[in-house]
């Protein structure tokens, strides 16, 4: 099992966390955990396999919202074990904080309840190392509150991920400075290039997306200086129960990933972090 920890004390390699947006099925998490750790070894990302077991803040509540917490887990542990890959998911409520972290390697808080105090300390209560997500109507400077409580709360291992701001009505748009502004509280902080690329409740009941800038906005990012990046991927993202406009084909992921590695390569090569 690769150590999170490890990845952690050394950030020799970006990081890759990556997955469907839910838990549609274990046949599915396998297949996708499986095909991601092969392509992340190849070119050298440091991988954390990604999916919800729940998604508590979809936009209808007719919307697809995963399997639940109890078979989650069940399934999150059976990637880890027959995958031999770290598992991160997101928590919604505190009393979940605790069951989650028995199973998985790292513990998400979503976007919209990075405000949330009391779920932030019960996750880091913890000691599970925690990806706090900057909400979309968060300005980067206000981070480092959030980023306080975890450390309140006892987490010893932080990370920041950009995934947007809230521009107008049904739409995000990513500044570059805040990768820069986080990045200067210490952590490192990662690139969601999926959820940056989201069109909030644009698709009538659902949330639409943009997948084609996607890779630019990851060429900038990586450009910047991220420590790594965060992205949804599925075989057939138009058949996704969850965010599939916005998230990326799984045959478009090896080249992707190829550039955004030797992209950082050059940034290594001259020193810049």
């Amino acid at each position: 099992m690769s150590d999170f920890k490890a990845w952690w004390e050394a950030r020799e390699a970006p990081l890759l966390i990556a997955g469907p947006c839910v838990l549609e099925s274990l046949d599915l998490a396998l297949e996708v955990a499986e095909f991601m750790r092969e392509v992340a070894r190849q070119e050298g990302f440091f991988y954390i396999f990604k999916s919800s077991f729940d998604k508590a803040n979809r936009t209808s509540l007719g919307s697809f919202r995963g399997p639940g917490l109890e078979k989650g887990l069940v399934w999150l542990a059976e990637v880890r074990e027959r995958v031999g890959v770290p598992v991160t998911t997101d928590i919604h409520e505190t009393h979940q904080a605790e069951p989650v972290a028995e199973v998985v390697d790292l513990l998400q808080i979503p976007a919209f309840l990075c405000r949330q105090t009391d779920l932030i300390l019960a996750a880091a209560r913890t000691g599970k190392p925690l990806n706090i997500k900057k909400g979309q109507f968060m300005a980067p400077w206000d981070m480092r509150y959030a980023l306080e409580k975890a450390r309140a709360g006892g987490a010893e291992v932080v990370l920041l991920t950009e995934r947007g701001t809230t521009f107008g009505y049904r739409n995000l748009v990513v500044d570059m400075r805040s990768l820069v502004i986080m990045r200067s509280f210490g952590v490192p902080v990662v690139f969601d290039l999926t959820h940056s690329v989201q069109l909030p409740g644009g698709g009538e009941g659902a949330s639409g997306g943009e997948r084609k800038f996607a890779f630019p906005l990851a060429r900038a990012a990586v450009a910047c200086g991220v420590d790594g990046l965060f992205m949804e991927v599925h075989p057939d993202p138009d058949r996704a129960l969850c965010d599939g406009p916005n998230s990326l084909p799984l045959a478009e992921v090896p080249a992707i990933l190829r550039v955004l590695k030797d992209l950082h390569g050059v940034l290594v090569k001259h020193g810049i972090s």
